[in-house]
């Protein structure tokens, strides 16, 4: 991204919605899963302070905008969020058009506090189960209210549902750039055991898509608001639930990345059914899904990292892991025919 061109275009744009004087400060790039996100502050011309912090993000340019790349179809779905009680960032101003940044685009406002990132939490949190169960509590309550949104009458025609066989099916391609191949020989085993024991993939609703705490803003104790919904969309509820199992589960991980203190996987389940108001016997399914899923991920991104083709040091804490992700997985399949 060209850094000196989207700054004259973010002043072009503060320009022509906010008071005369008011300028762009402090743009930087920020993390994100998909597109570009850039943090940057507005100034207030009356005091010379900050008017608004705020996150502006942007879909790469040329490439097709379909579900995560779309970063547009966040904005209805943030303000659905924001009027059934979910705790999200505000949508300040979004537009399907590319006359302001050559793309879509969507801004929110930056809020208060810090995310959890489960395998390496910020020096800020105490590695203890006093500090991190309560945040692991408060995780999996939001995710029942997510869940208990109404996504027909909130987003009536804001996507159609994804059959679960997509998420199980997609993966062989990505598996398959693996740099080692006993990763491709192990994820071949568990993808073939999710195709002999596919469930039915229901409920079906609304679902956050990398649901875990390192999406979750946390201040003082308390969980701020749920970040980062690149990958959502309308499928099976389960795959959240399963999804932040597998973020919180030892036996999916190595001692040298793995969760730090988390909360018993058999504890966060009690919560959601509790929430839910049904039991999940399916719910294992729908983690072994997500540790074939993320230990796919990584056989690509580690292979990225390693040729330098995208650099990223991240990918190296999970070469010990990947092994026994896929093992977690075959492990928590073999009860189900």
């Amino acid at each position: 991204m060209d850094m000196r061109l989207l700054s004259q275009q973010l002043e072009a744009f503060v320009a022509a919605r906010y008071p005369d004087g008011s300028r762009v400060l402090k743009l930087v790039e920020a993390d994100g899963h998909a597109g570009l996100t850039f943090n940057f502050r507005i100034s207030d011309p009356k005091t010379g302070g900050v008017a608004e912090d705020l996150f502006l993000k942007v879909p790469p340019k040329g490439v097709k905008r379909k579900q995560n790349t779309d970063v547009y179809r966040q904005a209805p779905l943030l303000k659905a969020l924001n009027t059934s009680g979910i705790p999200v960032p505000d949508v300040r101003w979004a537009g399907d058009d590319e006359d302001w940044f050559d793309v879509p685009y969507i801004i929110t406002s930056k809020m208060p506090g810090r995310t959890l990132l489960v395998w390496e939490p910020h020096a800020s949190y105490d590695r203890t189960p006093e500090v991190m169960e309560p945040l692991w509590r408060l995780t999996t309550e939001a995710l029942v209210q997510i869940h208990k949104v109404d996504w027909r009458k909130q987003l009536a025609g804001w996507e159609e549902p994804r059959p679960l066989e997509v998420e199980v099916n997609r993966w062989d391609r990505i598996y398959g750039q693996a740099p080692y191949p006993e990763w491709v020989t192990a994820a071949e085993e568990v993808h073939n055991q999710l195709l002999d024991t596919m469930r039915d993939g229901q409920p079906v609703g609304l679902i956050h898509g990398d649901y875990q705490p390192g999406n979750v803003l946390f201040k003082d104790g308390e969980l701020v608001a749920v970040l980062d919904w690149e990958l959502s969309g309308i499928g099976a509820h389960l795959l959240d639930i399963g999804w932040l199992m597998m973020c919180a589960d030892p036996l999916g991980w190595v001692e040298s990345w793995g969760p730090k203190c988390p909360l018993a996987i058999g504890e966060i389940q009690d919560i959601y059914e509790a929430g839910m108001g049904q039991k999940f016997p399916d719910i294992a399914w729908y983690q072994a899904l997500a540790g074939f899923r993320l230990a796919s991920i990584g056989c690509l991104n580690v292979k990225l990292h390693q040729t330098g083709k995208r650099r990223d040091p991240l990918w190296e804490n999970f070469i010990d892991a990947i092994p026994v992700m896929f093992a977690r997985a075959r492990q928590l399949l073999q009860d189900y025919r």
